[in-house]
């Protein structure tokens, strides 16, 4: 079986997600993105790539509780599951691997 590896949008978000802790939802996940790496994103494709997260079980979300200050509106809090730990873990090391003996050729300015 052909292993299957994170997009490079996903791989960023399940990061995010990780050092934003138990504050990880939508709005703070584009802030914590543009902060971090200057990377904009749409509320739109934010939220499909989190669905898309949470179906391949790398991710849980829970909805928190009504708050006036969001008219009445939930949260979608999101986690990373030990799946998506494991993604992350794979993906590191194949992209380490991928790095190995180039750091020559980037630093010639070729």
């Amino acid at each position: 079986m052909t292993e299957r590896y994170l997009g490079e949008f996903e791989h960023m978000v399940l990061l995010t997600i990780l050092h934003l802790r138990s504050e990880a939802y939508g709005v703070r996940i584009m802030e914590e993105l543009q902060r971090r790496i200057e990377r904009r994103s749409t509320r739109g494709s934010l939220y499909v790539t989190l669905d898309r997260l949470e179906k391949k079980g790398l991710l849980e979300s829970r909805l928190a509780d009504p708050t006036p200050e969001r008219g009445g509106r939930r949260k979608r809090f999101v986690s990373v599951t030990p799946a998506g730990m494991e993604a992350l873990r794979k993906s590191r090391h194949a992209l380490l691997e991928l790095w190995r003996d180039l750091e020559p050729l980037l630093d010639d300015g070729r």
